[in-house]
């Protein structure tokens, strides 16, 4: 991307943070010189200091390291997937035969094959998404194309079933997500039809993040525990863990009530992953909009041993039979008529029209950076 259109990123950035702080009165932390991930709860594990690697998207965990992809960039050296070792540093990188669109999570089969999710859709234009498949030992990922029965939809969340079922989580916007799978079996030389699987409701949540009650209703990233028998969700703010102890993740999502870990104040998190041992959850954040020689840092959490959490309130403003037969809303109108409800400190009058300019505000920065 170009300078200025990275000075302005970061600029609308620390003013959406400040006046949701200033509003709320919520806590938005300022990252360390050196760590993107040091304001969180998480303790860190290793800096990535690769200046290619500075809008890591998605992330999985191998026995020898992680591999991880940038969202969308401009810049051709970004384009790659780049496999790390335990200590941070690129040891690999995997080119695409042709440009991806906008690579948002990677998943990692019981094989050892790579997905990447080539399913960011900012605009909501794409007539096809993909997946790309990158089997054990391969120096070049294959092409999966594939269409959505209903509506173009965004989406950085990918998930593997049982029998290693591609599950794209589409990203929502006031709490509500919806599943999708291929309806048949996928193949590099045609366009396969999703179908929509399942709908989730994430739980309520307060936890301070830089994007406020929008970050706690979006969906940024998903993983599976290695055994299968537990995945994860991720917005900007949380971690809902679902137990698995069929096999069946789409059930387990659509009918199962998660365990909470907070993940506070990841200045842009939209990785996650299992560690291999399956015992803790590793995330990593974007650094490309946070001060300058600010690194992404993997941080560790513990996976979750609570009590389950509450269900988040019914959301008429989303809410529809299938996405085929709601009308579209914008992320902002959804939260905003939800948020009296559920995590916003109500204000009247003026002070609610202003939360919601400067909510209106970070929409459009975030359109606009991510396109």
């Amino acid at each position: 991307m170009g300078v200025r259109k990275r000075v302005t990123r970061y600029r609308h950035a620390r003013a959406g943070a400040a006046l949701a702080t200033l509003l709320t009165g919520a806590v938005v932390l300022t990252p360390g010189a050196a760590v993107a991930g040091a304001p969180g709860a998480g303790a860190p594990v290793c800096e990535v200091r690769d200046e290619r690697l500075t809008e890591i998207s998605g992330m999985v965990a191998t026995d020898t390291g992680y591999v991880v992809v940038n969202d969308g960039a401009d810049n051709e050296a970004r384009r790659q997937i780049f496999f790390l070792d335990r200590r941070c540093a690129v040891v690999r990188t995997v080119g695409y035969p042709s440009r991806p669109r906008d690579t948002e999570d990677l998943a990692i089969g019981s094989d050892g094959t790579i997905w990447v999710a080539d399913i960011g859709d900012n605009d909501r234009s794409r007539e096809t998404i993909a997946l790309w498949r990158l089997a054990p030992g391969a120096d070049r990922p294959v092409l999966h194309r594939m269409a959505y029965p209903d509506r173009p939809h965004d989406a950085e969340a990918l998930l593997l079933d049982a029998d290693g079922r591609p599950l794209v989580v589409t990203k929502g916007g006031s709490g509500t997500v919806f599943l999708y799978a291929p309806a048949t079996a996928l193949r590099p030389a045609a366009t396969t039809p999703l179908a929509l699987v399942g709908q989730v409701v994430l739980p309520a949540s307060t936890t301070s993040n830089p994007y406020f009650f929008v970050g706690r209703g979006v969906v940024t990233g998903a993983a599976s525990a290695p055994d299968g028998r537990r995945v994860v969700l991720r917005s900007y703010a949380d971690a809902f863990e679902y137990d698995v102890p069929d096999g069946d993740v789409v059930a387990a999502l659509t009918t199962g009530t998660p365990r909470i870990t907070p993940l506070p104040d990841e200045p842009q998190g939209e990785s996650i992953t299992y560690s291999r041992d399956g015992r803790s959850l590793l995330t990593v954040s974007e650094s490309a909009n946070q001060p300058p020689g600010t690194r992404p840092a993997i941080l560790r959490y513990p996976t979750p041993t609570g009590p389950a959490a509450s269900p988040r309130p019914p959301e008429p403003s989303t809410a529809g039979p299938e996405p085929s037969t709601a009308a579209p809303a914008s992320p902002a109108a959804g939260n905003a008529g939800a948020a009296g409800n559920r995590t916003w400190p109500v204000a009247a009058g003026a002070g609610t029209l202003v939360a919601l300019l400067g909510l209106a505000g970070v929409l459009r920065w975030r359109r606009a950076a991510r396109g």
